[in-house]
């Protein structure tokens, strides 16, 4: 069933104020008491003679509208406007790109295979370097631990077993005469499923795209392939990147299997944190790297907006999707990172900056700021997170009290994120297909999507000037604390959502347990497209704990 919706406008030339579905002839002329109702919608009241005149401006832009529908656009095309995460007087960092590891050189092959499904990648890559183990041999024997735990996890939606046994043969051969391409070669791999790859399906985790075949590899999977990895699976998500609720039933937590891995990138952090697979990608809009990487004890890096091209992703939110790896640890992050950041040309958002990594062997003399009233207010983890404190300064860190800006409300601009995706989904609602949506409740995003429709042009103009100040004050916020790196609780105080909006990066990594042994998370947060200081600061205490290091007993 197709939906008629009758759409008004503030003004000619603006575009969405509110939509009625109806019944009626949708050629039926708009009235004035059709706007006196719609303008109760967004709290304007106007005189009769004001809705009045109105009139002939509305009726033409429905036209307008009913003309520009009939234009196909397709998902992977994004708006003329592009969001630019760069506070006033900005200097982007310059210069040459360095990276330097501390990947181990006397890694041997255990006695038991088994426990090479909690190697790290780099451990992985030297067994493959030295030739201790092929890539096809790790490959299927990661291809076998996906095969025998997902019926339990259900974090896999596609198994690409003759893929991948195609590309480790060529990284073997590749070895074999003395090509190396670097520390990703013949490594196994999952890619979120809103990630296109050739050949095999690409289905948003929906039920209304479970066939849908991209014509495409995204650049991320092609920059991959180039660094010699091995794509074993497309990875569950919640339906269009929202939760871990996908058409095939929940992604569940290896560390409690009757509770889901939270997401959106669901199938990605289950699969790693199970050691079905040794990295997976995952995307953040608002949380979906972050919260299954505390759910399921991953590390995650959610790079900076304009850091990673999202040509071959689902568009979400233009303004606000990151893509990032989801990982055992925070040296495997930069490995990845390392393999898929940089301009394509396809994606105009993506900015050309170094990055720049060594791992550090001491935090003294460094300035760590942390969020001092999301560390004194009273949540759920706040034991966890004072520990990692104490573990910084033991490190020799000089902490620093740091606050967020809170002239700009960010939980009030969170709407930004719905109706771009509201537009992203346009045909999906408009058809009705959106009723083939597993989840439909009020949380949903189908009902999300129609909600999104009654937002005016006008607010959502004005929630990004806003959020233009949020940046411009989250900038001389980092100045006037002069750190370059601070940490967060993952959730309490509001650093998430802040963030999203503001695009810093950001690294989430394991630091305990609760009482019920389900894992907890401390973020690291950075300047923009300083991921390398970020990940070198969560390094040192990584290095320091053996959180990443405990793994779950799945049966």
């Amino acid at each position: 069933m197709k939906r008629t919706f009758l759409l008004f406008a503030a003004c000619t030339g603006s575009f969405l104020l509110g939509a009625f579905v109806t019944n009626d002839d949708p050629k039926k002329p708009i009235t004035a008491n059709m706007v006196e109702v719609a303008s109760k919608v967004f709290d304007l009241e106007f005189t009769a003679a004001e809705r009045d005149s109105m009139l002939d401006n509305l009726n033409n832009a429905r036209t307008n509208y009913e003309a520009l529908r009939k234009i196909d656009l397709p998902n992977d095309v994004a708006p003329a406007l592009y969001f630019n995460p760069l506070p006033a007087g900005f200097i982007m960092p310059t210069g040459p790109s360095s990276f330097k590891t501390s990947l181990p050189g006397n890694v041997t092959l255990p006695a038991n295979r088994d426990e090479l499904a909690y190697y790290t990648v780099g451990q992985l890559g030297t067994l493959i370097r030295t030739k201790q183990i092929s890539s096809v041999e790790l490959t299927k024997f990661f291809l076998n631990r996906l095969k025998t735990y997902d019926p339990t996890l259900h974090c896999v939606i596609t198994l690409t077993e003759e893929l991948a046994m195609s590309q480790a043969k060529r990284a073997d051969d590749e070895l074999k005469v003395g090509k190396y391409r670097g520390p990703l070669h013949g490594i196994p791999y999952g890619a979120k499923d809103l990630l296109a790859k050739k050949g095999y399906k690409t289905t948003w985790g929906a039920a209304p795209y479970k066939d849908q075949t991209l014509d495409l590899d995204a650049t991320v999977v092609q920059r991959l392939e180039k660094a010699g990895a091995v794509l074993c699976g497309k990875m569950t998500l919640g339906a269009l990147a929202m939760g871990d609720v996908w058409y095939g039933g929940i992604t569940r937590n290896p560390w409690s299997t009757t509770a889901g891995s939270s997401g959106s990138s669901a199938g990605s952090a289950s699969s790693v944190s199970a050691g079905l697979l040794p990295f997976a990608i995952g995307t953040e809009t608002l949380g979906s790297i972050v919260s299954p990487s505390t759910v399921c004890g991953t590390t995650g890096l959610r790079p900076t907006f304009g850091r990673v091209s999202r040509h071959g992703a689902m568009a979400l939110s233009w303004s606000m999707d990151k893509i990032g790896p989801i990982t055992r640890s925070v040296e495997d992050c930069a490995l990845v990172f390392n393999a898929i950041y940089g301009p394509d040309g396809n994606d105009p958002t993506v900015m050309t900056a170094p990055f720049r990594y060594a791992p550090l062997t001491t935090l003294k003399g460094m300035r760590v700021g942390y969020v001092k009233k999301a560390f004194e207010s009273n949540y759920l983890n706040r034991a966890n997170d004072s520990l990692t404190l104490q573990t910084l300064r033991k490190l020799g860190a000089e902490l620093v009290p740091f606050d967020l800006p809170a002239s700009v409300p960010a939980g009030r601009l969170s709407f930004l994120l719905t109706v771009e995706a509201a537009a992203s989904f346009d045909e999906l609602t408009r058809s009705g297909r959106d009723d083939l949506m597993v989840r439909q409740g009020k949380g949903a995003w189908p009902n999300a999507f129609r909600s999104a429709r009654f937002v005016p042009a006008v607010e959502y103009i004005q929630a990004n000037r806003a959020r233009t100040k949020l940046i411009n004050e989250m900038a001389a916020q980092l100045k006037a604390a002069k750190v370059d790196v601070y940490v967060s609780p993952a959730y309490a105080g509001g650093n998430l959502t802040l963030t999203n909006l503001t695009g810093h990066p950001c690294v989430v990594l394991p630091n305990g347990f609760t009482k019920q042994n389900l894992p907890t998370s401390i973020t690291f947060m950075g300047q923009l497209f300083e991921e390398g200081k970020v990940l070198a600061v969560a390094k040192a205490y990584q290095d320091a704990t053996e959180w990443n290091k405990k793994h779950p007993v799945l049966q």
